[in-house]
């Protein structure tokens, strides 16, 4: 081969070696640097970066350190162009507590025995205070918000109650014993006339679940709203012996339907529990007892179990209701399903009579009233349902039925009451004892019937409407409250009954009724 042809085909080579070459090289392009300004500090300053660097790798360059608050614009994470600027912010936070006072409220009590317009603070109010802790935000030397990120009460502000007299054209009479009332969530009481009237508890949060005097008048029973989660309320004593009245806690908690002072000491105090509960009725009832003692200085014994917690029978979970017999030996208890005695020295349950549970088809289940005679030897309750009926459980038919102890037996004393009859006996009588009722003025729709107080003999004759007047709107239904003792010089009786908010006195012999209140905001009555 000619040395022109070997000297060709060697350019050719290299022309190829040197077109590989290149092919390998990454542009030039992403080597180059580009130029960003950095104000920090109250200074500027350029720095060169390769392109493509991030706003962290600028501040690396430029020997900037950040704080942990600090922060950039653009981001940290952004990629640089030639000629951007970057902002570094230097960020504080501070964190000042300062203290508030929190005004007190002031509440307003109505009193009738009270000449109009006269005004009695009751209770001075007091502010409270509570620490506030801000939380300021600094960047670059000016603020930019200042929040409040944490409020601790240190003092709980106490509220003025005031006492206010109204105008009321009810006459003051005497009364016996004590009569204990429960209006607008506060406790009075009136002591031996209708026109002095003490206030017990006016912090307005009474749920009136349980009310109930002792048996010698010195303490008062009730039950008030808990704020605690978890809770449904709480039980206290008031002691009314001490003025103003002693309110003693028991450590109690969580009572729907009972509690109540023994007949024979009134420092023992019986009670059911209930479990709170998110859905309806608000709770799921244990069906227990317990008894517990106190002392007016403020002791309260470990609770003592009486019945352990249990089904309940049909519909359990509304819950036992109970009534002390007048000696205190036994409790009556009733359910949806059955009446009948707790025996303490059995300890347990002995049903009576069995009932057929109502369908109420809502979220609550019926439970009858409970009364016994002064003797204790006849158990007033209400029994449910008509045998022959074919739906039995619907049934509206509703009776007023005695137990009678020595016989062993029941007795229909005065069919189709209602389902709220709540019977109760009067006190011991010369000529014996009377049964107070409540009848239903629509019986076949009790439920939500207004009804008629009525009295009668203890063997059911004699039957008789005494309150209120014949075309007068009826009563809700309630607890019937006899007077511990006559009202009048004539031997009379009255039962004290709520009738449109306000408490009425009622002659069991004349039927003549007696407002007392005129506030319309009683709720309970309780009266030794």
């Amino acid at each position: 081969m000619s040395f022109s042809r070997r000297f060709f085909f060697l350019l050719l080579a290299l022309l190829a070696l040197a077109t590989a070459t290149a092919g390998c090289i990454s542009p030039r392009r992403g080597q180059g640097t580009i130029s960003v300004t950095i104000k920090a500090d109250g200074q500027e300053q350029k720095v060169q970066v390769p392109a493509g660097s991030s706003v962290q790798q600028a501040l690396q360059a430029a020997g900037i350190q950040l704080g942990e608050l600090d922060r950039t614009e653009p981001a940290m994470y952004a990629l640089l162009n030639d000629g951007d600027t970057i902002r570094v912010i230097r960020v504080q936070e501070k964190f000042t507590i300062s203290e508030e006072i929190i005004p007190f409220e002031r509440q307003v009590l109505r009193n009738e025995a009270l000449p109009e317009g006269e005004t009695r603070i009751i209770q001075a109010g007091v502010n409270g205070r509570r620490e506030v802790t801000y939380r300021q935000v600094i960047e670059d030397g000016k603020e930019v918000s200042n929040q409040p990120v944490k409020t601790v009460v240190v003092k709980t502000p106490v509220p003025e109650i005031v006492m206010v007299g109204v105008q009321t054209p009810f006459v003051p009479r005497p009364i016996p014993g004590k009569l204990a009332y429960l209006a607008g969530g506060n406790a009075w009481v009136m002591d031996g006339n209708t026109g002095v009237r003490q206030p017990v508890v006016t912090t307005g949060d009474l749920d009136g679940r349980v009310f109930s005097l002792s048996p010698n008048r010195r303490f008062l029973l009730f039950t008030r709203k808990s704020e605690e989660e978890g809770e449904l309320n709480t039980l206290w004593i008031a002691d009314l012996d001490a003025s103003p009245p002693k309110l003693i806690p028991l450590g109690v908690k969580n009572i729907a339907h009972f509690a109540d002072f023994a007949p024979y000491s009134s420092y023992t105090i019986a009670y059911s529990t209930v479990e709170p509960r998110p859905q309806p009725p608000g709770w799921q009832a244990n069906n227990d007892l317990y008894t517990i003692s106190f002392s007016s200085v403020g002791w309260v014994s470990q609770p003592r179990l009486r019945l352990e917690a249990n089904a309940g029978g049909i519909y359990g979970w509304w819950g036992l209701s109970f009534a002390w017999s007048p000696q205190g030996a036994l409790l009556a208890f009733a359910r949806p399903d059955a009446v009948g005695v707790y025996d303490f020295g059995e300890e347990g349950l002995r049903p009576l009579l069995p009932l057929v549970p109502y369908q109420t088809q809502a979220d609550w289940a019926w439970v009858p009233g409970l009364g016994w005679s002064p003797d204790g030897k006849v158990l007033f309750t209400v029994t449910h349902g008509d045998p022959q009926a074919e739906d039995n459980e619907a049934s509206p038919q509703f009776d007023l039925t005695a137990y009678v102890f020595p016989l062993q037996t029941s007795i229909t004393l005065v069919p189709d009451v209602g389902m709220f009859a709540n019977p109760a006996a009067s006190p011991a009588q010369p000529q014996g004892y009377q049964v107070a009722y409540l009848q239903a003025i629509f019986p076949q729709k009790s439920d939500i019937s207004r009804y008629r107080l009525m009295v009668m003999d203890r063997d059911g004759s004699n039957r008789r409407a005494i309150f209120p007047p014949e075309g007068a709107l009826g009563l809700m239904p309630q607890p019937i409250v006899w007077s511990p003792a006559p009202l009048s010089p004539q031997g009379h009786f009255a039962i004290a009954v709520i009738y449109q908010g306000n408490l009425y006195l009622v002659d069991t012999t004349t039927g003549k009724g007696q407002q007392i209140t005129g506030d319309g905001l009683v709720t309970n009555v309780t009266w030794r």
